[in-house]
């Protein structure tokens, strides 16, 4: 967990783009509201490890919104209710439901129908929220702390120019 945290803040403080940072908090949001065991979250899992997106950040996002989805499950229940008893959708879930393959989607259960489309919905919002974060912690946080004395008395020492040798052979 502490590696996962430690590539995250590196990934930061690094050159990656805002953006794909942001992607991988909105994709782990995704994964996270919804039930695990779920064929939209195989497909979620696959974007994330294909799309150039910061898979430390997914996964965090993944389990910090795996805990706080028991928080929403009320409302999803509300929603996925509310979406299979509405009179204008009957046809479009019976034919789900009599399809095979769509029954693998299991959006006749209320919990992944809501939750799916609780996130669907909160995903725009969570996604300029997460790169407004991302873009104040470079211009304050990091700002800040590169200008502490013990960070640049550090930088200026012999083990952070070895630090720095050592780790460019590693590939880090």
């Amino acid at each position: 967990m502490l590696g996962m945290l430690a590539r995250l803040l590196k990934a930061l403080n690094s050159e990656s783009g805002p953006w794909a940072i942001a992607w991988a908090f909105v994709l782990g949001m995704i994964m996270g509201l919804t039930p695990l065991f779920s064929l939209h979250n195989l497909v979620i899992l696959f974007l994330a490890m294909s799309l150039r997106v910061n898979f430390s950040g997914f996964l965090l996002a993944w389990i910090f919104f795996s805990g706080v989805a028991y928080l929403f499950d009320p409302v999803a229940d509300w929603i996925g209710e509310a979406l299979l008893q509405a009179d204008a959708l009957q046809g479009l879930w019976v034919s789900l439901y009599d399809n095979p393959l769509a029954r693998l989607l299991q959006f006749n259960h209320t919990i992944t129908l809501g939750s799916l489309v609780f996130a669907l919905a909160f995903a725009p919002v969570w996604l300029f929220i997460s790169y407004y974060l991302i873009i104040n912690y470079r211009k304050r946080v990091q700002a800040w702390f590169v200008k502490l004395k013990v960070v640049q008395a550090l930088k200026g020492s012999k083990f952070w120019s070895v630090y720095q040798r050592v780790n460019g052979l590693r590939g880090g």
